[in-house]
């Protein structure tokens, strides 16, 4: 069954999409304290800002971008991701995401509850073992300026 929707989702898949969209740029990682299973996330808009409410614990987010984001992976149970340096990205990557999940969301309302189950953990897996890449990304650019003689 999860290769029938895997198919069927085809480049929507989102561990494809994470390994090609987020995991080829330069990232940084990002730790989320949450249980690896599927959640309910919110977004807040709060006094204080953004924040992404997961189950009792609260992460304050820079932006709308980086919290629509992190909830597609905060849905799915996944703790260590990588999150785009650039952020003038993360909007279109976190409008991806989010239609992915629901097309996959979509797709998995038809079965079971232990399929369903099954599919987001070979989701969370196949994620964990891409990876998050550096806590903090390398910069391989000369500051100095040489001026011409």
């Amino acid at each position: 069954m999860p290769d029938n929707i895997r198919l069927q989702l085809g480049n929507e898949w989102l561990p494809d999409l994470y390994r090609s969209r987020i995991r080829s740029g330069r990232t940084r990682r990002f730790r989320f304290t949450i249980p690896n299973r599927e959640n309910r996330p919110e977004i807040l808009h709060t006094l204080l800002g953004i924040e992404l409410k997961v189950g009792r614990r609260r992460f304050s987010c820079p932006d709308l971008a980086t919290a629509r984001y992190l909830r597609v992976f905060a849905r799915i149970g996944c703790d260590d991701i990588a999150i785009p340096y650039d952020i003038s990205r993360l909007s279109a990557i976190a409008d991806d995401l989010e239609t992915a999940w629901q097309k996959t969301n979509l797709l998995m309302n038809r079965l079971s509850a232990a399929q369903r189950r099954k599919i987001i953990n070979l989701i969370r897996e196949e994620i964990r073992e891409i990876g998050p890449g550096d806590e903090i990304p390398e910069f391989n650019t000369k500051t100095r300026f040489k001026r011409p003689k």
